[in-house]
């Protein structure tokens, strides 16, 4: 009875790598993410006959793919969670450089979906490059921003740094708006932008990268028409068909603070996307607003737990990488959810671990699974990159 704890699975002193990532990751955010997989397992099971009957599908499909999504998810959120930063770094390149040749495939052969050609076809599984894009090029940016020679003293190292962020960012947007993309060009920009500020960006250069962006904003109203055409439906409803943001109001209201029940709502029935980009509403409706409260606060947990870990920061890199993959992640559910009330104008962007589709479920753990390696205690060390 002596040796009992000694013959525990986790064991403090126990140096083997699984012990070691047991006793320095973050398993209260893990808990936050395994919970949102199971809200978004279950409700997939409540979405899939509706929905999938719709679409031509049989019943069970879109729960049958959403739950063979789950178990690789996982794996790969472990499996990135397990990395060493110098690992990581490297991946993140690979990963990058793949989804970036892919990315400039796309509008040549890709699978075009309301006008907008986002998906390639690989190995009879539909991939959406810009979804890895996200957490790779945050990390790769990271890395690039925080090594930042003087310019009056290695102009050479200067250009490599930041002005090879300033080039790889550039190319990342061209590619997103060829598709057209413009919701995640838009979360791509705020995030890197907001990693330029953390990296000490002088503010003439905020200033002229925020004059850029208002720009690049006004660009995208004039010379877009199914951009202008979301704005002026959201600034006036009367302008065009709002069928889906009605529906999804119309959820909310239906389902009070209890919900109709799990199963029980009919807003999966008419909303074309009620299993990816209104997912939010179908939760509305069924579970009630008591469970739409507890989902944000779950998103917020995450966010709020991961910047306080970052006041205890001192490497730059770890800073700059984690605080771009975090906002990706948050603004990625902040602009779902705000769409299905009628906050923003709609985006098709999914809730992440929650609707339907599997680049998303897959790209989104890999990012969530790099936050929980940049996150790990490690005491009076800082593991070297290249």
């Amino acid at each position: 009875m002596d040796h009992v704890s000694d013959s525990k699975i986790f064991n403090r002193t126990d140096r083997s790598v699984l012990n070691i990532w047991w006793w320095t990751v973050d398993r209260w955010t893990m808990v936050a993410i395994f919970t949102l997989l199971l809200i978004g397992g279950f409700m997939s099971l409540s979405i899939s006959g509706a929905t999938g009957g719709r679409i031509g599908l049989d019943t069970f499909y879109l729960a049958r793919h959403h739950l063979i999504m789950i178990p690789a998810a996982v794996i790969i959120l472990l499996f990135f969670s397990l990395m060493t930063l110098r690992q990581l770094f490297w991946l993140s390149c690979i990963v990058l450089i793949g989804m970036i040749f892919l990315a400039a495939l796309t509008p040549l052969i890709g699978t075009e979906i309301k006008g907008a050609r986002r998906w390639i076809r690989l190995v009879g599984f539909s991939l959406q490059p810009s979804e890895f894009i996200k957490p790779a090029f945050a990390l790769v940016a990271a890395w690039l921003l925080s090594h930042q020679p003087s310019p009056l003293k290695n102009w050479k190292g200067f250009l490599s740094s930041w002005g090879g962020s300033f080039l790889l960012y550039g190319l990342i947007i061209f590619l997103l708006i060829r598709q057209p993309d413009l919701g995640m060009a838009f979360v791509v920009s705020l995030t890197w932008f907001s990693q330029l500020f953390f990296a000490g960006l002088h503010r003439f250069w905020i200033l002229i990268v925020l004059v850029g962006g208002v720009v690049g904003l006004l660009a995208a109203y004039t010379f877009l028409p199914h951009v202008a055409a979301r704005v002026d439906r959201f600034l006036n409803p009367e302008s065009g068909d709002n069928f889906q943001v009605n529906q999804s109001l119309a959820a909310f209201a239906n389902g009070g603070l209890y919900g109709k029940g799990p199963g029980e709502g009919t807003v999966k029935r008419s909303i074309p996307d009620a299993h990816s980009d209104f997912v939010f509403a179908v939760i509305g409706e069924e579970l009630g607003l008591i469970v739409c409260v507890f989902v944000v606060g779950i998103y917020c947990f995450i966010f709020l737990r991961g910047m306080s870990r970052l006041l205890r920061e001192s490497s730059l890199f770890i800073l700059l990488a984690t605080s771009g993959i975090l906002l990706s992640f948050t603004l990625q559910a902040m602009i779902n959810i705000a769409s299905a009330i009628n906050l923003i104008p709609t985006k098709g962007m999914t809730l992440p671990f929650i609707s339907y589709g599997g680049s998303s479920m897959l790209a989104v753990s890999m990012a969530m699974g790099m936050f929980l390696s940049l996150t790990r205690q490690r005491p009076g060390q800082i593991e070297g990159l290249p």
